[in-house]
């Protein structure tokens, strides 16, 4: 990992600073937790930063409100009060873990390929500069969206947008086309002493 030194530098044409301020496509995949939370991380920054956000819950149940959205939401008060930070935007889509334990696949394959095309109109519009794609690797995986359509949308994707994508077995296409990819291996967990989530570490 180089300290904040690049190893290569492309022949691209681009300036230091042309190349550093370019958007991003990052993907956190893996086995083990953490690839939301460290997403919603990144969020907290593009705040700071004054980058508008949007968040796209893909698998979360819609009727559970996760540490993180109540945070977020709470900034995106702030600024309405005071201008501080930015906008933020928090979508829930389908009925989250109820699309793999009951009930018509169908309808929640819908859902989730509307969510995408939401996505779709707001990149176009620029209508975020920083956006959480929570969990959408298991739409793509499951064939609910086309990942070859994910992967040319976003590769062209207007403006200044960054992009953060979550989710266990990330396609190898999306793998191919992001810019930074972490996967987050378990070396241990409470749950190999048989201890279960707890509120201020899973949710």
């Amino acid at each position: 990992m180089p300290q904040g030194k690049p190893t290569h530098v492309p022949a691209d044409g681009l300036t230091t600073r042309q190349r550093r301020n370019r958007p991003l496509l990052l993907v956190h995949t893996g086995q083990m937790k953490g690839k939301s939370t460290a997403a919603f991380g990144l969020a907290l920054r593009a705040w700071t930063a004054g980058m508008p956000i949007g968040v796209f819950q893909f698998v979360k149940s819609a009727k559970w409100r996760v540490g993180e959205e109540n945070a977020l939401r709470a900034l995106g008060e702030l600024h309405e009060r005071t201008g501080q930070g930015a906008p933020v935007t928090w979508h829930k889509m389908g009925e989250g873990w109820s699309w793999i334990q009951r009930g018509d696949q169908a309808d929640h394959a819908a859902d989730a390929l509307e969510g995408w095309r939401q996505i779709q109109r707001d990149l176009a519009e620029e209508r975020y500069k920083f956006y959480v794609l929570d969990e959408f690797t298991y739409p793509m995986k499951w064939g609910w969206v086309d990942v070859d359509e994910v992967v040319d949308t976003l590769a062209g994707r207007p403006g200044f947008q960054h992009v953060v994508i979550t989710g266990r077995d990330a396609h190898p296409r999306l793998v191919e086309a992001a810019d930074l990819v972490a996967e987050l291996t378990k070396i241990k967990h409470p749950m190999d002493a048989g201890q279960k989530g707890q509120k201020g570490i899973e949710w």
